[in-house]
């Protein structure tokens, strides 16, 4: 196993066990650039290691009570919709777009994390005091669902670092839950986009089995590191990350 597979899988672990999200984001660009996978393949790929990896640390998640089944369902059902349509777009999509909708994504994500956290009143927090929401619109739900699975499906993003804000305006649920509810939506989303490629992308199963092994391991650190570092300094050292990575993803585009 390489130093490269190591780090990767580690900083991508971390990544899904502090925020719910960010997976694909550093997946991706390290089997493009650090392990020389066909950009295609690198998409199938990360999509299958982000899903395994969402869902072992969804499980922790659910343990400690912060995972919201009904939520996880509708959005989940939905995004898996969209991220098979995606993915099978994404195997006819040229490969300089697919890239550069993710350098976007990145930026967009980015300038999200830099903004300063404010407390939303959500007209569903009180319904959802007991983790439940029964009376959110979950048509609202269902669409975000099938847009965010499509965009995950194409790009090989996992979505979640849209997932939680959207968490936290429609339904009311507290970040905890927000990101545990996350990871469940995005396990399921990017399985259905691994399985939209599978059978039409020739797939390294050794090196995506190996990176999903350190994946794992350095999300379960990663679910412990986040109840003892500050959030905002997690947030704004990721967004500076993501801005590095879109730039050198556009930068090898063009020249």
């Amino acid at each position: 196993m390489s130093i490269a597979v190591i780090i990767a899988g580690i900083f991508t672990g971390a990544l899904l066990g502090v925020f719910g999200s960010g997976g694909s984001i550093v997946t991706l660009p390290a089997l493009l650039y650090l392990l020389n996978v066909e950009p295609k393949a690198a998409i199938a790929m990360s999509l299958g290691i982000v899903a395994i990896t969402a869902a072992i640390t969804a499980l922790q998640h659910w343990r400690q009570g912060n995972v919201n089944l009904k939520i996880t369902a509708v959005f989940g059902l939905f995004g898996v919709i969209g991220t098979y349509a995606g993915a099978r777009l994404g195997i006819i999509t040229p490969v300089v777009i697919q890239l550069g909708l993710f350098a976007l994504v990145m930026y967009i994500a980015a300038w999200k994390m830099f903004k300063p956290s404010t407390s939303h009143k959500s007209l569903g927090a009180a319904a959802c005091a007991d983790g439940f929401c029964d009376e959110l619109d979950y048509r609202d739900i269902a669409v975000h669902g099938i847009a965010v699975g499509i965009l995950t499906g194409l790009v090989g993003v996992g979505g979640g670092f849209m997932i939680v804000p959207a968490l936290v305006l429609l339904s009311g649920l507290p970040m905890k839950k927000a990101v545990g509810t996350s990871l469940g939506i995005v396990s399921l989303k990017s399985m259905a986009g691994f399985v939209g490629y599978a059978g039409a992308i020739a797939i390294d199963y050794s090196l995506m089995g190996m990176f999903t092994l350190v994946a794992i391991v350095g999300s379960l650190a990663g679910s412990q590191l986040a109840h003892r570092l500050p959030a905002e300094l997690l947030k704004k050292g990721f967004a500076g990350f993501l801005l590095l990575v879109a730039s050198y993803i556009l930068i090898k585009q063009i020249f």
